[in-house]
């Protein structure tokens, strides 16, 4: 909204230094200071008023150490990172950008969900929330409408390596031949089901050329795959960090550090000159989510203020679905799906430890008619946790892992 008010400001009246919303890194650090401040002295209402409604934490008994602690701390903290995202991307993002659009649809979809399932915990006594069938079916419907306006929509586009676009100076200072390369670079646009590859010299992957390797002929169909590859992905990465989220801060200051990282690779896809130095695809009009995700990260650090070791509320599934999610459709729409097992890294082994766990459960249940277990407990910041670790030090060495994780994803950019 501010964005428009301002470029009304500036056009009609020449009002002095109004033209500064034109500029995305303006906006994103606008975006940032005004989430971390929402979350940290709204969310201290949000959570005085969670502790007053008795919205607790029921915490079953693990046997871990600390746990009785945790018992009646205010939950469905997601509120707070939700509220704090939003208002200022409804601020200070441009609206009628479809990739924002998308972003704010995964917001507010996931949230609803998770907001559900914390409501049915605590409101209804049941300890099991929304039954897991229909968060899949939450997570699956989102990733059908993601997929296929990515398929679909006329705006979505990429602009691969285009010769005319190839600039010799990288760091030009005239904003003619700026604007010479942009206009080259969107001249040679096209609707593509391509995304990138790590640590690949030529790194782009057709969806397209996958089906007609398969077949000749069903290159026709890759939106298919297409659609399915992102309903997988956003549901993975969803319940990832639902299942990070098990210690305090564990889940936040992860999901701060990967959104940091996809906010520099969305400002290098979204730069024209820095797309044609680094060799990647330009995706056009995707700057807008560079605001998006700094609203994001402003948002997750500042309520890690509160839900640092000893937490003074929780997340919930309001947060965790909702973050997940985020960082889902944010690396889809960027091109970068593929780099998410390395960033998200984190959230992948904690889903893989309880896999494990389960299905190795199951199998020696049934052959020795007793089940056995690879960890102490799932996931698996709970087995570090069982061997005597103190929890500040578990999540502090996780962002440690996070970090180099973060290292090495934008690495890939050079390193092929």
């Amino acid at each position: 909204m501010l964005y428009y008010l301002f470029e009304y400001l500036h056009e009609e009246f020449g009002m002095p230094g109004a033209g500064v919303f034109r500029y995305i890194s303006f906006r994103a650090a606008a975006a940032i200071v005004l989430s971390l401040f929402m979350s940290m002295v709204v969310g201290k209402r949000i959570i005085r008023k969670l502790a007053r409604k008795q919205i607790g934490e029921t915490v079953r008994d693990l046997g871990l150490a600390g746990q009785k602690e945790k018992e009646g701390t205010p939950t469905m903290g997601g509120l707070i990172i939700i509220a704090a995202i939003l208002l200022p991307v409804l601020l200070l993002c441009r609206l009628d950008n479809i990739y924002v659009l998308l972003m704010v649809l995964t917001t507010v979809w996931l949230g609803l969900m998770g907001f559900l399932d914390d409501y049915i915990k605590v409101f209804k006594h049941d300890k099991h929330g929304l039954q897991g069938k229909f968060k899949v079916l939450g997570q699956v419907v989102l990733g059908l409408i993601v997929g296929l306006v990515m398929c679909f929509h006329p705006d979505i586009v990429v602009s691969q390596k285009s010769n005319e676009a190839i600039v010799e100076d990288h760091n030009l200072l005239d904003g003619n031949e700026y604007d010479k390369a942009v206009a080259s670079f969107e001249n040679n646009t096209e609707k593509s089901l391509v995304t990138t590859i790590p640590f690949v010299k030529n790194n782009e992957l057709s969806y397209t050329g996958i089906m007609e390797a398969i077949h000749e002929g069903w290159g026709k169909y890759a939106w298919i795959l297409f659609v399915l590859v992102v309903i997988f992905v956003i549901t993975a990465t969803s319940n990832g960090s639902n299942l990070t989220d098990g210690m305090d801060g564990l889940a936040t200051g992860t999901s701060a550090i990967i959104g940091a990282t996809l906010a520099i690779l969305a400002w290098v896809s979204g730069n024209v000159i820095f797309a044609n130095y680094l060799n990647i695809m330009y995706i056009p009009y995707t700057g807008e989510l560079v605001v998006f995700i700094a609203a994001f990260v402003g948002a997750t650090i500042g309520f890690l203020w509160y839900n640092a070791y000893p937490a003074q509320v929780f997340m919930g599934d309001t947060g965790s679905l909702t973050i997940g999610g985020i960082i889902a459709v944010f690396a889809l729409l960027i091109r970068k799906e593929l780099l998410l097992p390395i960033l998200c890294g984190i959230f992948l082994v904690e889903s893989l430890s309880v896999i494990i766990q389960v299905g190795y459960f199951r199998y020696t249940k049934r052959k020795y008619g007793e089940g056995r277990r690879v960890f102490l407990m799932s996931p698996l910041h709970h087995h570090y946790q069982k061997k005597g670790y103190k929890e500040p030090k578990i999540v502090l060495r996780f962002f440690i892992v996070g970090i180099l994780l973060a290292v090495i994803t934008l690495a890939t950019l050079k390193l092929r």
